[in-house]
């Protein structure tokens, strides 16, 4: 028999899909617990439970009452950037994946953007990636310097004006540059990185990609070269 929590896993998943497909749409009221422990052959604990993880990921909420139930969200991209992105850090905070794989994953998906953003972006980009690089070159303490660092990498992405790929980046953006700017800050070389974003902003005015690409490469390796002066400074092999 299937343990109730994996039978709550796959009921939210198959609402999920429901959802995705179009067959719940935003407004729609759920079944009550009740009726789906019918549908699914299993009591209202495992429904509830998969409830809430459907809640938990934005897709529905609930409402008590006389005229109460679980309606399907009406999900916004703010909101599903935001889940995305809190679904990133935690996978990368709770599996054991390398440094070097997580670096590897996270600049050559930063490159697919590189054509899209040289050939689409337009003055105000120019001026935000600009202000991006003026915050990162004034003093500051590492937590605003690692603001900025991410709000550069976001606009970046941002300026290929293309939503589908920057809801996919903001995952690896905004979950993974937090934890390796973590990991690396006490070796970064600030003027290093900053000249290399400033190749980058350049790069992109002159909608050259292949150099766009290759810095953004650059950068890869910096990162994962921080990551083991570190080691050796804290005594590990």
């Amino acid at each position: 028999m299937t343990a109730p929590k994996l039978l709550s896993t796959d009921i939210s998943d198959r609402i999920a899909a429901r959802i995705a497909d179009g067959d719940l749409m935003a407004g729609d009221r759920l079944p009550s617990e009740a009726e789906l422990g019918v549908q699914f052959d299993c009591s209202r604990a495992t429904v509830r439970e998969a409830l809430k993880r459907l809640a938990a990921r934005n897709l529905i909420r609930t409402r008590r009452g006389h005229a109460g139930g679980a309606f399907v969200n009406r999900l916004t991209y703010d909101a599903a950037v935001d889940s995305h992105v809190a679904t990133s850090t935690l996978l990368l905070s709770m599996n054991a994946i390398d440094f070097e794989t997580a670096a590897e994953a996270r600049f050559a998906l930063e490159r697919a953007c590189v054509d899209l953003v040289c050939a689409n972006h337009d003055h105000d980009d120019l001026m935000a990636m600009k202000h991006c690089i003026d915050r990162l070159s004034v003093p500051c303490d590492d937590v605003a310097f690692c603001a900025a660092d991410v709000g550069f990498h976001r606009t970046f992405v941002d300026a290929a004006h293309n939503p589908v790929l920057s809801y996919q980046l903001a995952g690896a953006i905004e979950a993974m540059q937090p934890l390796m700017n973590m990991i690396t800050y006490r070796d970064r070389d600030r003027t290093q990185i900053l000249s290399l974003y400033r190749g980058l902003a350049n790069a992109v005015r002159a909608r050259d990609g292949a150099e766009a690409s290759h810095i953004l490469s650059q950068l890869g390796r910096v990162m994962v070269a921080l990551f083991h002066s570190g080691r050796i400074r804290r005594g590990h092999a």
